[in-house]
């Protein structure tokens, strides 16, 4: 390779990391432009931790036998249930995308996706920082209620965890946040060969609070769906609280962070694919 050759690179390297850099710097100002407000909808989001932790306890207490309080639903305790429930909190907090699928299919509907088009900006590498920005403001907002709600509930949750596991359990999340984003942001797009992509997204909402195991944990539904294990959706909040309760086994725990990994890998080229062909028959018209 030649120096010139060489240098060009280098320059084209520092251009896309100053693109990605104002990206996140911009979507950051305007998601605090309104704090207040953001804020707000970010504490109330707390409220049903607190309406699913009683419900669980009314839920033990009924399947109580002579005041035996140690009562065990499908192999969880009422202390494993509130510890799962908030861990599951926590990942989804994550992998949880609100209005992404609603935005690309808005954005091709209206023509606005066009800026994507004439200018040297990728449209999912463009959503892909700016949701990040969302993410850093969330929790920067967040952080406070979540440590207040873990204190409380500290009587409940299982011990630190060791190192190899605490690792485990970043990653799962980091990925978790990236399969989260690739399945909504591919929904979007859809929206290339169908405009109102909301009755998917409806679908897909559902499925995703059942089968990733928000509702309820997946060993009480593997039985009736033996394939929930092997679908995407088990990582969006089933997994990373799993591997903290340590209902990962350890020697299974690296081909299950494996697996979740090809997922990202395949959902990134699905992706790419939808977008290639979807910018390849999408029209607009007008100045």
């Amino acid at each position: 390779m030649s120096t010139s050759t060489s240098y060009s690179l280098k320059e084209n390297i520092v251009a896309s990391a100053r693109v990605k850099w104002l990206i996140l710097k911009t979507a950051m100002e305007e998601r605090l432009v309104y704090r207040g407000d953001f804020a707000f909808a970010t504490l109330v989001r707390f409220l049903p931790i607190v309406t699913q932790i009683f419900l669980w306890n009314a839920i033990f207490d009924n399947a109580s036998i002579d005041g035996d309080t140690d009562r065990v639903l499908n192999g969880y305790s009422y202390a494993n249930m509130v510890a799962y429930y908030l861990l599951v909190m926590v990942a989804r907090a994550f992998s949880s995308m609100p209005g992404l699928a609603n935005g690309i299919a808005l954005s091709v509907r209206d023509g606005s996706v066009r800026k994507y088009l004439i200018q040297p900006v990728d449209m999912l590498d463009y959503l892909f920082w700016h949701r990040i920005a969302h993410k850093l403001v969330y929790y920067a907002v967040a952080i406070g209620p979540f440590c207040l709600v873990f204190w409380l509930c500290r009587d409940y949750l299982p011990g630190w965890p060791a190192p190899q596991v605490t690792l485990a359990w970043t990653c799962s999340l980091l990925m978790a946040f990236l399969i989260g984003f690739l399945i909504e942001s591919l929904i979007g797009l859809i929206s290339f060969w169908f405009l109102e992509v909301s009755s998917l997204i409806f679908v897909y909402m559902m499925m995703n609070y059942f089968l990733s195991g928000h509702m309820i944990p997946l060993e009480w539904i593997s039985e009736w769906i033996p394939w929930v294990n092997y679908l995407p959706f088990k990582y969006l909040a089933y997994f990373p609280a799993a591997i903290l309760l340590g209902r990962i086994p350890p020697e299974t725990l690296v081909v299950e962070l494996s697996i979740q990994a090809s997922w990202i890998v395949v959902l990134l080229a699905a992706n790419r694919v939808a977008f290639r062909y979807g910018v390849r028959r999408y029209g607009a018209f007008g100045g």
